[in-house]
């Protein structure tokens, strides 16, 4: 296993270990209509109905530098994308917020991801998952509480 593939398994899993986190993809998903979209991220909450509640992942860039002479720093930059069906009653915006900082808890309580991903530099980046956009969104023909995180893995080859 490359390790891209190791590390994106890594988020997958972490991410799937937050309780009711929805319906978590290795990858972006598409389909040819609405409905069949929609079917690939219905989730069932422990309590109430089945509604729109998933997660796609991506890998959005990947920096590679030698810090010396030895060792070469691959930088990977991952994108999570989240998305909730909006409900007002249910405060469904509070109930993403929370879901994204009991994950943001499981990477910051383990940031090798299970020893997978080496630790970052001791510089000036980013550690942890940043929270770049949030806001409603129509997604898979309905309107959805939406959140974009950003990840960066490390592996030194």
């Amino acid at each position: 296993m490359s390790t891209v593939q190791a590390h994106r398994a890594a988020i997958v899993a972490a991410l799937s270990s937050v309780p009711d986190i929805g319906v978590v993809h290795d990858r972006e998903r598409y389909a040819k209509d609405n409905n069949a979209f929609a079917s690939l991220f219905l989730h069932q909450p422990t309590s109430g109905p089945k509604h729109l509640r998933g997660w796609t992942l991506r890998r959005a860039a990947t920096r590679e530098h030698s810090p010396n002479v030895r060792r070469t720093l691959n930088e990977h930059t991952w994108t999570l994308r989240g998305y909730m069906a909006f409900n007002d009653a249910d405060a469904s915006e509070l109930v993403l917020d929370d879901l994204v900082e009991q994950f943001r808890a499981v990477v910051r309580n383990d940031p090798t991801l299970g020893g997978v991903c080496q630790p970052g530099p001791l510089d000036d980046e980013t550690d942890g998952v940043q929270v770049t956009d949030a806001g409603a969104v129509m997604f898979a023909g309905a309107l959805c509480n939406s959140v974009v995180l950003q990840l960066k893995t490390w592996s030194y080859l």
